[in-house]
């Protein structure tokens, strides 16, 4: 999935890696979930029975929009949150791209249209998950465990996301009163949308300027309606304020790369546009993600995306990676379980109670950062939104202050030039209250399940 902001390490500008644990159950501990014990990402933000669960999860109330592969309506640890009579699906699946290579295969449902609760990739069920899956003693709770999650589907099996779908998408949640939309992806086929760049042709400059415009009118449409907008930073650890080559434009059809030359007039779409909220990644100890992208006027806010290197060797797993739920059709045709059921490898989970089993798989990348956020912004929506179309309804600019204002501040690393393990080095920019690495500083459930308006 080179689009979504998480992916196989060979697919493009995020990761899914093999995890570090073996398959079970874990033992539930103070009115914990069963596998909360391998959840350090909701320790980091406060989102615990101690924390933001024992004081505000959320609301039925609040519309979470999910803008992704997919969700699988019908995972153990999703149904009871999952809204399928609001969710939708935006995308036709495409067997073929226009040179005939297979895109996203043979088509399973009538149409090439899959239902709006089917979820043929596992990165959206992923996200949604974390936002939102449910204390119901089964496996783990998102952010938010009482919200109701909408699914708003806009990439494609393969994991393309094109304009057209993106508008549809964004319109409608602004239509049925959604309140709050995660974005974990870039609109395909280019990483950064030149208006008007020499390398490219006219037909590609035009593409680019009605992709940068058609996005720009849809955020500000949803926006006036009242829908707070969260989207994933990117995964190519680069300053996004300073970028100087693209070699993965335009990617579709595959293999249609080419080097040019870009700067900063150049936009990743939706992560760079006004009225979005863009979340970089950190890792268990607090540091910046190495594959996180950053720059002192993109990044707003930070959240814990996974990092296997934080700790200075590869390490994959419950210690530094994101466990949420996965499909296990998914999971299956990917090679991921046996004839059984039974996970091969140590990157998914399988968790059985009274004979029915769900299935989660370990991730990391800013795709897995951006969920944590916006289920910080439903918890608020939750506690301060007002009677409104869909149910509750809340002034994005306000939802977006008390994000950043219950936000902890982190400082830059020191020095500011910080050198990774494998030689790479970033340049933090900024103060505390504001900077390129962690924007205002880490999100926090357990503040914004508590502060006063």
């Amino acid at each position: 999935i080179g689009r979504t902001a998480d992916a196989p390490v060979s697919a493009g500008p995020g990761r899914t890696l093999p995890g570090a644990s073996r398959p079970g159950t874990a033992a539930r501990a103070g009115g914990a979930e069963p596998l909360a014990d391998r959840q350090w990402n909701m320790r980091m933000i406060g989102a615990t029975p101690t924390g933001s669960y024992a004081k505000a999860r959320g609301s039925r109330k609040v519309l979470v929009g999910v803008m992704d592969t997919g969700v699988d309506g019908r995972h153990p640890d999703i149904a009871p949150n999952f809204n399928r009579a609001l969710s939708r699906n935006f995308v036709t699946d495409q067997p073929t791209d226009p040179t005939g290579k297979k895109l996203d295969g043979p088509c399973e449902y009538k149409g090439c249209k899959d239902p709006a609760d089917v979820d043929d990739d596992g990165h959206g069920t992923h996200v949604a998950s974390t936002i939102g899956s449910p204390i119901n003693g089964i496996g783990v709770a998102g952010v938010a465990p009482d919200v109701s999650l909408v699914n708003l589907r806009a990439g494609t099996d393969s994991g393309f996301f094109f304009l057209k779908p993106t508008l549809d998408a964004l319109e409608y949640a602004a239509d049925i009163g959604v309140d709050v939309v995660n974005m974990s992806f870039y609109v395909d086929p280019w990483t950064f949308n030149c208006p008007d760049n020499p390398d490219d042709t006219p037909a590609e400059r035009s593409e680019q300027r009605a992709i940068l415009e058609g996005m720009r009118r849809a955020v500000n449409y949803a926006r006036s309606h009242g829908v707070t907008l969260i989207t994933a930073i990117g995964n190519a650890g680069g300053d996004l304020g300073k970028p100087k080559t693209d070699t993965t434009s335009p990617d579709f059809p595959r293999g249609s790369e080419k080097n040019r030359s870009v700067d900063n007039s150049c936009r990743n779409v939706p992560a760079e546009l006004d009225g979005v909220i863009s979340v970089s990644a950190v890792g268990p100890s607090g540091r910046k993600a190495p594959y996180s992208d950053y720059g002192t006027e993109q990044t707003d806010i930070a959240a814990p995306g996974g990092d296997v290197f934080d700790g200075g060797t590869a390490l994959r797993g419950p210690s530094r990676e994101i466990l949420a739920a996965a499909p296990e059709h998914v999971l299956r045709a990917q090679g991921r379980l046996d004839a059984k059921g039974v996970p091969k490898d140590d990157s998914v989970i399988r968790e059985c109670r009274a004979g029915k089993c769900a299935y989660y798989q370990y991730m990391e990348g800013t795709s897995m950062a951006a969920p944590h956020v916006t289920g910080v912004a439903a918890i608020i929506i939750g506690r301060f939104g007002k009677p409104g179309r869909g149910g509750l309804q809340m002034d994005p600019a306000e939802a977006e202050r008390l994000l950043y204002a219950t936000a902890t501040p982190k400082d830059c690393p020191s020095p500011r030039t910080y050198r990774y393990g494998t030689g790479e080095t970033q340049v933090c920019e900024g103060p505390a209250s504001r900077n390129g690495f962690f924007g205002h500083g880490l999100v926090d459930a357990a503040r914004a399940a508590t502060v006063a308006r």
